[in-house]
């Protein structure tokens, strides 16, 4: 369980000691000292694991080339992220779009963030049983939501028992993604009620963020373990153990990306996997391109997808252990703020002798710049 501190009366405390530097270092000497990866057994789970592309990972594009890019290099299918965007919430072109091009609407990402307060509804709860709608309407069986900020009154302090009430209303798995404390100073702040840390809280389905857990100094593996009853989705990508929520390319940070997808498998889970990579600031096509191919190729490798039938062609589909690329300041497109921070360098590798830059991390980097 999280360890978070409390007042007399019971309540989480609103600020705390910034300690996600100090765990992010630690956790990392961990993964560079103990061999955790297992090399000489081929794990693969017994349940489908689908790995979809979420539209955040090539905004601002819309949502016919999510499609197409997501058909294109073999995913799975796709992640929506509702927003101001009418497209978004458009059924007919969704469902058009899905039938053209045989992919999955794996999951639409509810209107929950901070810069998206009145969109489908100015009342929280409202947005949450359209949202769940929407996805039952094109197909979706997952509803991906960040936990409510403090300031939210009635909806926060019943957040809980309501994201239960409104799935089973719906029909559709409510997954309460892990979010990160905001900074001020040395001190971290609660923002998000009851908690940016979904430990703790009562929920019957999680969304796990790698970036999100890198920006909180979280240990992704045991974290993994710990809520795996209740995993039903993961937003796969990466961080460096930067303050910002970075959204690498899988690989090109200090998470152990590998070893916990690794452990998904060998623990026969059952769900989705999106990945959530910010390419935002990538000039180049082919950049963005390789950078989602490499995301894909890695998901496969480590969950011991690679080489089945129905994957992608060119390097999306050869298994290499390929990284990718990072995100430049600022984080992926849908980011909650965070206090600008220095990025911790890259130590390890999710695999003994295999660097996290690839050819396409260095392209990107030279985009970016």
């Amino acid at each position: 369980m999280s360890k978070a501190k409390k007042s007399k009366s019971g309540r989480k405390v609103l600020t705390t000691k910034n300690s996600a530097r100090s765990n992010s270092r630690r956790h990392r000497e961990f993964f560079a000292a103990n061999q955790v990866y297992d090399h000489d057994t081929h794990h693969v789970s017994d349940h489908p694991i689908r790995i979809g592309l979420s539209s955040s990972s090539v905004s601002p594009m819309t949502v016919e080339e999510t499609f197409a890019q997501a058909s294109s290099i073999g995913y799975d299918g796709v992640e929506i992220m509702v927003t101001h965007n009418a497209e978004t919430r458009d059924v007919d072109l969704i469902t058009g779009l899905a039938a053209d091009t045989g992919l999955d609407v794996m999951s639409l990402h509810a209107p929950t963030l901070l810069f998206l307060p009145r969109v489908l509804h100015k009342d929280h709860w409202e947005k949450l049983r359209i949202t769940a709608n929407l996805a039952r309407e094109v197909g979706a069986t997952t509803v991906v939501l960040h936990p409510p900020f403090r300031w939210q009154g009635a909806y926060a302090r019943g957040f809980v028992d309501g994201v239960r009430k409104v799935s089973e209303e719906t029909g559709v798995v409510l997954a309460v993604e892990n979010m990160y404390p905001w900074r001020a100073g040395v001190r971290e702040i609660l923002v998000y009620y009851p908690d940016w840390n979904p430990l703790d809280e009562d929920y019957d389905a999680l969304t796990f963020d790698f970036s999100h857990a890198s920006t909180a100094g979280m240990n992704a593996l045991d974290t993994v373990a710990e809520i795996f009853p209740r995993l039903r989705h993961v937003h796969l990508t990466d961080g460096a153990g930067s303050l910002k929520d970075e959204h690498l390319v899988p690989g090109a940070g200090t998470m152990p990306v590998a070893e916990t997808l690794q452990y998904l498998a060998k623990h026969n889970w059952s769900g989705d996997v999106v990945v959530e990579v910010n390419t935002r600031f990538v000039a180049k096509k082919s950049t963005r391109e390789q950078m989602l191919a490499d995301s894909l190729a890695f998901a496969r490798k480590h969950l011991g997808l690679d080489g089945v039938p129905g994957e992608g062609s060119g390097s999306a589909g050869s298994g290499t252990g390929v990284a990718g690329a990072g995100a430049p300041d600022g984080g992926a497109s849908h980011s909650e703020p965070t206090t600008p921070g220095e990025a911790t360098p890259v130590e390890t590798s999710p695999e003994p002798g295999t660097s996290h830059r690839s050819a396409s991390s260095k392209r990107a980097s030279a985009d970016a710049s």
